[in-house]
C-alpha cells in the first residue's frame, strides 16, 4: 500500500485572480510562505519516504520546507504540472467570465479545453500515469506530492470514479493536504482538502 499525500502549493497573488498556468516566475507570497512554512509541523505524524513536485517554482517552494525537515531532495516531475491554459494563459478569469467558450470549458470540461491548451482529460491521463509509476517505485511507503489545483483535483476524481466535469465540486486550498492510498485492492481516499494529516490505516 502506497499512501500519497497530494498537496496544493501555498498562496500567490494569482490564486483566484489570474490564469497563470506554465507561465514561470510565478512566487508564493507572504502568506503561501506562511502556509508552506507550517507544513513540516502538519506531516510529522507520517514516516514520508519522497517528495515531489511540480517544475513550477511555486510548487517548488511549498515543498521546500518540508524536504529540508526531513533530509529529502525534492524530486521534479514534470507530469504534475499545471494544465497548460494555452491561450488563457495570464488571462483574468474576470475578463474571462464573458466568454462563451470559457463558459463551455467549465461546464463540459470533458470535452472541451482552453485554446491551443490542454484538455482535463489529457493531465488526468499523465498525472494518472506519474502517480501509478511512483505506486510501483514506492511500495509500502508514503509519498508526497505538491502540485496544482486542478491538477490534484483531476486525479482524485480519477479514483473517485467520477467525471472530470465535476472537477470545480472538489475544494483544494491553498497548501491542503489531501490523502489518498493504492494497493492491490481499490483505491481509498482517506481525505480530501485537510489542514492536517490524519490516522492512515497502516501506518500505525
Amino acid at each position: 500500500m502506497t499512501t500519497f499525500l497530494l498537496i496544493r502549493h501555498g498562496l500567490t497573488d494569482a490564486v483566484g485572480t489570474l490564469m497563470t498556468g506554465h507561465e514561470p516566475g510565478v512566487h508564493l507570497n507572504a502568506t503561501g510562505r506562511d502556509q508552506a512554512a507550517t507544513l513540516p509541523a502538519r506531516l510529522t505524524n507520517v514516516p514520508l519516504a519522497a517528495i515531489y513536485a511540480s517544475p513550477l517554482e511555486r510548487t517548488c517552494q511549498t515543498a521546500q520546507p518540508v524536504a529540508d525537515a526531513r533530509g529529502l531532495q525534492i524530486q521534479i516531475e514534470p507530469r504534475f504540472i499545471e494544465v497548460d491554459f494555452g491561450g488563457w494563459t495570464n488571462r483574468r478569469f474576470a475578463d474571462l467570465a464573458g466568454d462563451p467558450h470559457w463558459q463551455l470549458y467549465n461546464a463540459y470540461r470533458g470535452v472541451s479545453r482552453p485554446p491551443q491548451g490542454e484538455g482535463l482529460i489529457e493531465v488526468q491521463a499523465r498525472t494518472v500515469e506519474a502517480l501509478l509509476d511512483l505506486h510501483e517505485r514506492h511500495p509500502h511507503e508514503v509519498v508526497a506530492i505538491v502540485s496544482h489545483a486542478d491538477t490534484l483535483r483531476a486525479i482524485l476524481l480519477y479514483f473517485l470514479g467520477m467525471p472530470v466535469d465535476f472537477v470545480q465540486r472538489l475544494e483544494l486550498s491553498p497548501a491542503r493536504i489531501s490523502v489518498l492510498q493504492l494497493g492491490t485492492g481499490a483505491p481509498h481516499i482517506i481525505q480530501v482538502n485537510g489542514e492536517n494529516v490524519p490516522p492512515i490505516p497502516g501506518l500505525g
